[in-house]
């Protein structure tokens, strides 16, 4: 059954767009009829356990850097209007709209179903991808734990792993990550843009960009391995940022970086152009007439190769911009692999200890 999350708000002014994302709560692809579900003008979060015995997804994605992952959580209260995993929630028999961002499932036991695929015969080490879908670090994780329990179990292990994520909460788990150390983990944090105004309407319940970078500067110095993720970048809304972004992520104690222009699949494309002309309707022609000539005059094109990067004269210059600004920061586009070959099963209660 659903329940209310304990989560309180922080203090964010009482209109409907500064507290959520979408602006509204259509059906998905997969509903035989059309509905617009009536929105609520605060409307709350609510959280649905979910028990799990199969934890990790593989993938065969020849453009992804790793073949397996892990989502404590389905949906996501950061409330990011060009969330590429809104679709998602249509599997559920819910809306990509305002119920990805108010109707949230949690894996409570994850950490369990981890550990038992972790000691199946024949396992194979590799990297784990950790907030590939929806965030990790999103507000409900303060009360719920999952993604903490999911790093005890890697750490007991010593299996690596890389982490995405714009919460700042990740710092709660520093003592873990230090234990695992950089050749076990490294964490990837989103950077958007640099004005909080902005940053407050695409990502309402995400901590601020400048909050962000302090979270940056405290893994950094506690010796974690950082990349910031200039993710998406909105071309005619955020793409003039690419270097200012980059230069205080550097300034903050990131080591690499990397970027991808902005996503919209299925569901997401009608949401963020809902979006756009109620936030920023003066630009909205320019930004969609921009993402055209990414994806070859669609909205968007999901085939491998492309979907990251997009394609024509813009995308181009976007990417050479990035690099350079890169080379010029000393920030690394590609870090070297984690090592999976420190990989053991710890000792369970009972268990016979070696005498080595």
């Amino acid at each position: 059954m659903w329940t209310d999350s304990e989560h309180v708000e922080d203090e964010i002014a009482p209109k409907r767009a500064a507290t959520r994302g979408a602006l509204s709560n259509a059906g998905s692809r997969f509903d035989p009829y059309l509905r617009e579900v009536p929105v609520a003008d605060r409307p709350r979060t609510e959280v649905r356990d979910e028990p799990i015995t199969r934890v990790i997804s593989y993938n065969s994605s020849p453009d992804l850097g790793f073949d397996r992952s892990v989502n404590p959580y389905r949906g996501c209260e950061h409330g990011c209007i060009y969330c590429f995993a809104r679709p998602s929630h249509a599997y559920l028999g819910l809306s990509p709209g305002l119920d990805f961002e108010t109707r949230l499932i949690a894996r409570p036991t994850a950490p369990d179903a981890l550990a038992r695929a972790l000691r199946q015969r024949g396992y194979a080490p590799a990297m784990l991808a950790l907030g590939t879908n929806t965030d990790p670090y999103q507000p409900i994780e303060r009360d719920r734990r999952i993604m903490r329990g999911l790093l005890e179990v890697l750490r007991d292990h010593r299996h690596p792993v890389g982490i995405t994520t714009k919460g700042t909460l990740v710092e709660r788990d520093i003592d873990i990550l230090q234990d695992m150390g950089p050749e076990l983990c490294r964490v990837g944090l989103s950077v958007t843009t640099l004005d909080a105004d902005l940053a407050r309407r695409l990502e309402p319940r995400v901590p601020s960009p400048a909050r962000r970078l302090a979270a940056i500067e405290r893994l950094a110095r506690a010796g974690v391995v950082v990349r910031v993720m200039v993710s998406p970048i909105i071309p005619g809304l955020t793409d003039h940022e690419v270097e200012a972004v980059l230069t205080a992520a550097r300034d903050a104690g990131a080591r690499a970086a990397s970027m991808i222009p902005l996503r919209l699949p299925l569901e997401v494309a009608p949401l963020f152009e809902e979006w756009l002309h109620e936030h920023a309707p003066l630009r909205a022609e320019k930004v969609l007439r921009r993402l055209r000539e990414f994806h070859g005059g669609d909205l968007y094109r999901s085939g491998f190769g492309t979907r990251m990067r997009g394609q024509g004269v813009h995308a181009s210059l976007l990417q050479r911009r990035f690099r350079r600004a890169c080379d010029s920061l000393g920030l690394a586009r590609h870090l070297p692999p984690l090592r999976d070959d420190l990989f053991r099963l710890p000792p369970r209660a009972g268990d016979q200890l070696s005498l080595l």
